[in-house]
């Protein structure tokens, strides 16, 4: 029987209103396959499998994009199962604060969709009217906490907020729930339909289980392929586990997310975990703006650098001091790169290897 497929539309200017119409027809099996962010022009010009509704793309540590392929039964079973979590009911709203080229944005759109609603679009708003549910990535939430007052007042105004993307240190969460804002923290990515597991519990219809430290995930809200790389998709698989680069444990039957892989790394013979680096700075100077990176190191092997704000009082010496103190003086960073913006990928997430790539040029220029 010959496979039958349908065309991929790219979306990029339409107004939210438009994007739901096009993104109903596509998870009702009517329309095109959509997707809204940067693909190949091979994908673009190509057909995809009839059960494909959406495509993403994905840009992990190594830099290297990805194109992640959901099928509609995948995208709806997670919708449905975040709404359920949530006790979200039909006719409740959501806003949109997130750039629908991530997952984590066209989720919005498609738990609207399954609520009847439409979400209040706010990505550039300067008023936030009231809605009963968002999701944001940490560094939303840090800058609610630190001064934008309009958009402390619309959190603490939703029954929950969803906070994803990228590690929400403990601090930051503490002072969220102490300024009344719900917080419900979310673990996954665009492989998983975006957030897969909520406040450490997996989404109904997901497991989770943790094999020789890593995080595996299985369940009907996995994607079915990369577009661009299928190859690297079934290696990606153990027995019917999808293999994360994530490090976990489960104690107590929660989750929790230790870090990914490439964020440990050894100098000197000593191990070195960059959110370990993070979270102790996080406590110590709440309002540093920064980013822990590794670089190759003729003595070392390896070595910690750090990237701060450069308009920031805090000096080099007194973080050296406080990493030393705390974790040991194997943490002493080799260097500062002072810089004006921490340069990120996806949401949130920190470019570790553009951090690399500016610190090598200043070096070169000095």
């Amino acid at each position: 029987m010959e496979k039958r497929t349908k065309e991929l539309r790219s979306l990029r200017v339409e107004s939210v209103h438009t994007v739901m119409d096009y993104l109903a027809r596509a998870l009702s099996g009517v329309g095109p396959a959509v997707t809204f962010g940067p693909v190949s022009d091979q994908t673009l010009s190509s057909t995809v499998s009839e059960a494909i509704a959406i495509v993403v793309t994905t840009t992990g540590s190594t830099g290297r994009q990805k194109e992640v392929a959901l099928e509609a039964s995948s995208i709806l079973a997670s919708a449905r199962a975040s709404n359920e979590f949530l006790n979200a009911h039909f006719g409740d709203t959501w806003s949109l604060l997130l750039p629908l080229t991530h997952i984590a944005g066209v989720n919005v759109l498609v738990r609207s969709l399954e609520l009847g609603t439409t979400p209040i679009d706010l990505r550039n708003a300067i008023e936030y009217p009231k809605v009963n549910f968002t999701a944001i990535v940490p560094t939303q939430l840090f800058r609610a906490l630190n001064g934008d007052s309009l958009l402390l007042a619309h959190l603490q105004g939703c029954k929950a907020v969803l906070v994803g993307g990228s590690t929400l240190t403990p601090q930051v969460k503490a002072q969220a729930i102490e300024a009344g804002i719900e917080i419900v923290t979310t673990y996954g990515m665009s492989e998983t339909c975006g957030g897969c597991v909520y406040e450490g519990t997996p989404l109904r219809g997901v497991e989770i289980q943790i094999r020789d430290g890593y995080i595996k995930v299985k369940g009907k809200t996995l994607a079915s392929t990369y577009l661009n790389d299928e190859t690297a998709w079934f290696d990606a698989f153990d027995d019917g586990w999808f293999v994360t680069h994530d490090l976990g444990v489960i104690e107590n039957n929660l989750l929790t997310v230790l870090g990914r892989d490439d964020e440990v790394f050894i100098s000197g013979g000593e191990n070195i975990s960059l959110s370990a680096v993070e979270e102790v700075i996080t406590q110590n100077y709440p309002s540093l703006i920064f980013a822990a990176f590794a670089m190759e190191d003729a003595e070392w092997g390896s070595a910690l650098h750090l990237a701060i704000d450069a308009s920031s009082s805090v000096s080099p010496d007194e973080i050296s001091s406080t990493l030393v103190q705390t974790l040991g003086s194997h943490t002493k960073p080799k260097d500062f790169l002072r810089i004006k913006e921490i340069p990120l990928v996806g949401i949130g997430k920190v470019d570790r290897q553009a951090l690399i790539e500016l610190a090598i040029r200043e070096k070169g220029n000095s």
